[in-house]
């Protein structure tokens, strides 16, 4: 039974109860300067009045040609992945606990983890972790856990925020986090051979990696191979495994990133989709759970759950993570994305990179600097004079030109990071060089 206090008196029972004397020292640990205890709520409103009040702000939206990427990319989404996944049946599962009445859900699971496995080259994939940061961070636990080792040596091309996830996470236990600087764009691989030793358990290496450019995965794994350490391949485009050599070919033990490109809306930056996918000998240290396919008493395809790693399956002291819950709808929309892209999926792989280079050249020929002359996906950083300025009058007109990265890399002031979808056609482009021109 549920006790709503109703008055002062009740509010200051229950406050003398939990050893508090009021209210307001329940929150005591929160800033002063952050608080704002005078929050002026608006008048009540009707239904229909509501409505058309969220119209008028809903009106206020600009529509924008979008070259932002930097971690979560606008893509296309065919309209038949909205109708699938509005099916109740869909929107309303939870955790397929009983098998004999989840079929439907562990078969869409089993399909994602078939799908990651052929992109990224790996034995097995999970059911799908929070985002890519969580995933990268899970992966360098395992790693940890798998060679009894401590050290973890990052690139510094590696998402910013995939790194100050990582460091949170390392901070809370005995690992020690070593970032390898890049030069000309990539990881510098001379600085790496003098970092790395046999006390590294993993090196981490992102391709495409922040700038967009395309890494010597096989060459990182090959030094972490020679000192008994793990590499970690991660990204965050995961359409560029449709066009790049798949990390597990590469040389990757353990392969992370982001899948929101797959049938998923940028939608303010969430919900996001992470991949976690590795060789089979780490099947005991990987988090979440795997889905399996068998056959039952009268030889039709069952799937069941075959491991759950979270605490509440197994004795506490065994479980891999206390991350409890995939992202299942997210998984779900880029199964349903990928099974109607099919084989299409390099043809929409080649479009971005082409889509991307003639960006590149159209602003190349109109006298900007590419800062990095090295392969790319669909992304590059280009050098612009008052960038910041420049963007915001962009802005103004319609385009939103990439991301200051700045903020994360100092040495790179007045550089943007633009990325290029099939959101964005050659008359988009043409449109922005004309503008740029008359700016």
């Amino acid at each position: 039974m549920s006790f709503l206090p109703n008055s002062d008196d009740d509010i200051l029972a229950m406050c003398s109860e939990i050893g508090v004397s009021s209210i307001e020292d329940l929150f005591c640990d929160i800033p002063a300067s952050i608080k704002n205890p005078t929050i002026q709520l608006p008048q009540a409103l009707s239904e229909q009045e509501a409505l058309t009040h969220i119209l008028h702000i809903g009106n206020a939206n600009e529509q924008l040609c979008s070259l932002v990427g930097a971690g979560i990319y606008n893509h296309y989404v065919p309209a038949v992945v909205d109708h699938l996944v509005s099916r109740s049946e869909f929107y309303t599962a939870y955790t397929p606990y009983q098998p004999e009445i989840s079929q439907g859900t562990l078969a869409a699971i089993f399909e994602f983890q078939t799908f990651i496995c052929r992109l990224t080259g790996m034995d097995i994939a999970n059911a799908s972790m929070y985002d890519g940061a969580t995933a990268l961070a899970e992966a360098v636990l395992m790693a940890i856990r798998s060679t009894g080792k401590n050290r973890v040596l990052c690139s510094a091309t590696v998402h910013p925020h995939y790194r100050d996830v990582l460091s949170a996470y390392l901070w809370a236990s005995d690992a020690q986090l070593a970032i390898v600087p890049y030069k000309q764009g990539l990881t510098d691989y001379e600085q790496l051979s003098h970092m790395i030793d046999d006390n590294v358990a993993c090196v981490i290496v992102q391709s495409p990696n922040y700038f967009g450019a395309v890494e010597d995965v096989a060459s990182i794994a090959d030094s972490a191979h020679n000192h008994g350490a793990l590499c970690i391949a991660t990204f965050t485009e995961a359409l560029s495994l449709a066009l790049l050599k798949s990390p597990g070919s590469l040389g990757a033990d353990i392969t992370c990133g982001e899948g929101q490109s797959f049938g998923n809306y940028p939608a303010c930056g969430g919900p996001l989709l992470g991949i976690l996918a590795c060789r089979s000998k780490f099947m005991r240290t990987i988090p979440g759970r795997l889905v399996g396919k068998t056959v039952d008493e009268e030889g039709r395809d069952a799937f069941v759950m075959t491991l759950q790693t979270r605490e509440q399956h197994i004795r506490r002291q065994r479980a891999t993570s206390n991350i409890c819950t995939n992202e299942g709808l997210c998984a779900l929309r880029a199964t349903i994305y990928l099974s109607l892209v099919g084989n299409k999926l390099i043809e929409l792989a080649r479009i971005n990179h082409a889509l991307a280079s003639y960006c590149c050249s159209r602003l190349v020929a109109l006298g900007y600097e590419r800062v990095f002359t090295v392969p790319f996906f669909n992304e590059f950083v280009i050098r612009v004079d008052n960038a910041k300025e420049i963007r915001n009058r962009l802005l103004d007109n319609g385009y939103a030109l990439g991301i200051s990265i700045d903020t994360y890399y100092p040495e790179l002031n007045d550089c943007l990071l633009l990325g290029v979808t099939e959101s964005v056609s050659n008359n988009d482009i043409d449109n922005l060089v004309e503008l740029l021109q008359t700016i």
